[in-house]
């Protein structure tokens, strides 16, 4: 619902959503089916069959999402907009870790996040009353709720194992905009960052139903971050703009470790530390159908109390357990770019990149109070950590172009291709899991005045078991298996059709069909396989 007067402006938004379990495609790896589940049946765990081997038993769940904003416009300097968000889900399963199987069994009988709640009250205020200080500036502030939970129980098992996690969020941000000439313009702010995060857990007995105390995922934190930051953008003539920046962020962490459960040799862990880091970018258009870019930047990421401090099974058979000396790890990035166009019938753009990351935060084997393997969940595990250990780099290109065929059709494409290398516990390289393979799209759109139809396909190329990271191959039940026995993720792709007519001012209906083909695939590194034949029909009435 949205409403509008002279100075003020209000818009509401109401969503429930309701999904069921996921069905996959006809046409793709046997390895993905799901052909039977567990189900407690006269209070004893059971292995069913499932019916219909196609359906991801259980992935449906139930979501609401809740907006209002409210905007004063008091005069032309002043914009004040403030907005709140709710939104909060029912339980949804962990999909992969209910497919996980030990000794030819189901390793869970239940996984499940519990609700995940998310509010958020947010203040934007502009002010574009020209002075010394600033042409234009921008406040923001907010405050943001999160919880969520982790819930699950070993097959045949009668601990249903809960652990709750609250973190509250503030920020605070000022941004500041100055012409200084012409051709100059100089960007500047500050910002605040404070994160409370409090974690506990539970154990219940599902036979009597009696709770007592569990270990936590994470030590009781506090997390602070303090940025200050300048841009400088200049046109050295009609055909080139430069624009270099730097930025320096104080993070700061203090966590406090509860020794009941687990004992730690450590009871607290503390950072407080500073990175400075800087941009520096040129864009060069010799001719209005030519643009050259390059940039040159640095980046860090600061640990938070996810990297040092959670205890939790990463996969079966492994332990993370927290370490208080972890650092921030740091990336050295370069990227080009080129962009031809003809006329207004043709455009194409070229981008390519390379980033080298230093002291990177990976999983590497630890010792937990000098053992290497330790029980955890009732099974003896292979102790890890979060650790600076490893340098890693990545570099890829991405094109995109579009081609008017007609004044009402246009042939389109986006491409990607990157490529990843990691170091690992003995000093060699492999691949980087997080980089993915080739992916694009290619679309056929015809936009009429009423009538707009898209045709176009997704697809996305193969990770054989010799490109797959070696954290990857561990989990070899969410990959289809290749010939020699191994898991790999197979290309794939989809064919999908969309379309949206306008009846009126008031009432638009739009049709769409996803995977025509019905490809059974899962995205690379996904704990779920994507839907199959899916048939969408809207009807939107705007008044």
């Amino acid at each position: 619902i949205n409403l509008g007067w002279t100075k003020w402006a209000s818009l509401t938004s109401f969503t429930y959503t309701s999904y069921g379990d996921v069905t996959m495609g006809k046409n793709g790896p046997d390895e993905y089916l799901r052909k039977e589940y567990v189900k407690r049946e006269n209070g004893v765990d059971t292995v069913v069959k499932n019916s219909n081997s196609r359906i991801q038993q259980p992935t449906g769940y139930s979501q609401i999402n809740l907006m209002q904003k409210i905007a004063y416009v008091p005069n032309n300097n002043w914009n004040i907009n403030y907005g709140l968000h709710y939104s909060t889900t029912s339980d949804y399963d962990r999909y992969d870790r209910l497919i996980a199987y030990k000794n030819g069994l189901p390793r869970s009988a239940e996984w499940y996040y519990g609700p995940q709640v998310w509010l958020m009250n947010n203040v934007n205020i502009e002010n574009t009353a020209s002075n010394t200080l600033f042409d234009k500036l921008t406040v923001n502030a907010a405050h943001q709720l999160f919880e969520e939970s982790r819930n699950d129980r070993s097959f045949k098992g009668n601990t249903l194992k809960s652990r709750v996690e609250n973190v509250q969020a503030l920020n605070l941000n000022l941004d500041f905009k100055k012409s200084i000439h012409e051709k100059q313009t100089i960007f500047y702010g500050l910002e605040v960052l404070f994160n409370d995060i409090k974690s506990t857990g539970t154990d219940k007995d599902i036979t009597t139903g009696v709770k007592v105390d569990g270990p936590s995922r994470y030590p009781k934190s506090e997390w602070y971050s303090y940025a200050s930051y300048v841009t400088f953008h200049t046109k050295l003539g009609e055909k080139l703009s430069f624009q270099m920046g730097s930025r320096y962020n104080q993070y700061a962490l203090n966590a406090r470790f509860d020794n009941t459960f687990y004992p730690f040799p450590y009871s607290k862990a503390k950072i407080n530390k500073g990175a400075l880091t800087g941009s520096a970018g040129l864009i060069f258009t010799p001719t209005n159908s030519w643009k050259l870019n390059a940039n040159l930047s640095t980046g860090f990421r600061s640990p938070n109390v996810d990297d040092l401090g959670k205890v939790f099974d990463s996969s079966p058979g492994t332990v993370i357990v927290p370490n208080p000396d972890l650092d921030a790890e740091y990336a050295y990035n370069a990227e080009i770019g080129i962009t031809k166009t003809l006329g207004n019938y043709f455009e194409i753009d070229v981008n390519a990149f390379y980033t080298r990351l230093n002291n990177a935060m990976v999983k590497r084997k630890d010792l937990f109070s000098g053992q290497d393997s330790i029980m955890y969940d009732g099974e003896l595990s292979q102790v890890q950590s979060i650790q600076n250990a490893a340098y890693a780099k990545v570099w890829g290109i991405q094109a995109d172009f579009e081609l008017m065929l007609t004044k009402q059709l246009m042939l389109s494409s986006r491409f990607n291709y990157q490529k990843g290398t990691e170091e690992i516990d003995n000093g060699t390289t492999s691949p980087l899991r997080h980089a993915t393979p080739w992916f694009g799209v290619t679309k056929l759109t015809y936009m009429g005045k009423k009538l707009k139809m898209e045709l176009f396909a997704n697809f996305s190329g193969e990770v054989s078991y010799a490109n797959l990271a070696e954290e990857e191959r561990g989990k070899p039940y969410i990959y289809a298996i290749d010939s020699n026995g191994k898991p790999y993720s197979p290309s794939w792709y989809t064919l999908n059709f969309r379309s949206q007519y306008q009846i009126n001012k008031t009432l638009a209906i739009s049709g769409d069909v996803e995977n025509i083909t019905n490809q059974r695939y899962r995205p690379y590194s996904s704990g779920i396989v994507a839907p199959g034949l899916n048939f969408i029909l809207a009807v939107r009435m705007r008044f």
